[in-house]
Order: structure tokens, then C-alpha cells, then sequence
């Protein structure tokens, strides 16, 4: 007698979550995690021969309009020469331009162009698909106890670079949060 194999969604799959039972199996979880989360938007990159450092670009010149060169490399860490190398591209394709900053000159500004944003818009859908359903089967304390895992895992040196990157692109009143706190903070993760 042969059993036909049931397929499930990425859902339906996550509504029984794996025991984790050692540090090895959470690193494993999560790779197995970025590696499916990225997927989708490593499709559609490759159809503009773009890779993973042209998508971080474009996200978070994407989510910060204005955004400056200096800005972007102290988000990304990356050297000024495989970002030049990057932007190079996407100004090329036309999908990001440089504007020089009204109040200095020195400073390069970065925004998308209407190209730009389709492929922004286009990267980030299947994202935000995998985290709406996500947040479907999950109750909300567990999804803040996730985003206290996420924030423990950004190295101390880094926090508040994160934070501050959090707070510009948390336009809308119901976004703010700040994921670390320090000894002047409040003690609950959603102020």
C-alpha cells in the first residue's frame, strides 16, 4: 500500500516547532530560517544579477529616503569599496540616485527611484508574507519574546546603531519599540 506524502505550508509546518534541545539546534533553526526567508528575494535579485548586498541597499535606502553614504555604511559595515562597487550598480540599472545634501555639500544622499522602489516592493512581499502568516499562529508575547532573541543576538557594539536604525524607520506611532535597553529605559520592550 503506498501513502501519499502530505505537503504542508511553511504555516502549518511551524504550528508543531521542533524541540530545541542545545545551542547547535537553535544555530541550526535559525540558519534553516534565513536561508528560507532570503530565497524568495535571492529569485528575484538574480533576475536583475543582483545579489544579497545590492537587496540590503536597496531595503534600507528603501526605508530611509535621505539616507547618507556614511549612514549606510555604518549600518551595513561594510568598506567603503564594496558598497561603491554596489551603488555603482543600482545607480547604473536606475534604481537608486545620489542627491548632494542641501546642508552640506559633502554628504551623498540616497534615495530609490520609481524602479527602485518596484524592486524594494517586490523583495519585501514575500517577507512580510512569511512574517504575517508567521504572526497568525503565534500569540503576541511570543512574538516579543522572538524579538528579545533577535535583539540578544546583535552584539553589544552594535546595538545602538541598531536602535537608532529601528527608531528612523519606525515612521508610524504603533511601530515604536525599542529593542535594548539600558539603565535609563523603561523595562517593557513595546516603549
Amino acid at each position: 500500500m503506498t501513502s501519499k506524502a502530505k505537503t504542508t505550508s511553511p504555516v502549518q509546518q511551524a504550528s508543531t516547532p521542533p524541540v530545541v534541545h542545545d545551542l547547535e539546534d537553535a544555530i541550526e533553526l535559525m540558519f534553516f530560517a534565513y536561508r528560507d526567508f532570503v530565497a524568495d528575494a535571492d529569485r528575484i535579485l538574480a533576475d536583475h544579477n543582483f545579489g544579497r548586498a545590492h537587496h540590503r541597499v536597496v531595503h534600507f535606502v528603501g526605508g530611509n529616503p535621505g539616507l547618507s553614504i556614511a549612514e549606510l555604511l555604518d549600518i551595513l559595515q561594510v568598506t567603503k569599496q564594496s558598497l561603491a562597487r554596489v551603488l555603482r550598480d543600482l545607480i547604473a540599472s536606475g534604481h537608486v540616485r545620489q542627491e548632494i545634501g542641501a546642508n552640506d555639500r559633502r554628504k551623498r544622499l540616497l534615495y530609490l527611484t520609481a524602479s527602485g522602489h518596484c524592486l524594494h516592493e517586490n523583495l519585501i512581499a514575500p517577507q512580510m508574507a512569511r512574517f504575517s502568516q508567521m504572526r497568525e499562529t503565534i500569540s503576541e508575547e511570543e512574538f516579543q519574546i522572538w524579538a528579545r532573541v533577535m535583539a540578544g543576538i546583535v552584539s553589544p557594539e552594535n546595538r545602538e546603531t541598531v536602535n537608532r536604525q529601528l527608531c528612523r524607520t519606525q515612521n508610524s506611532e504603533n511601530r515604536k519599540i525599542r529593542l535594548f535597553r539600558d539603565e535609563t529605559a523603561p523595562t517593557d520592550p513595546t516603549t
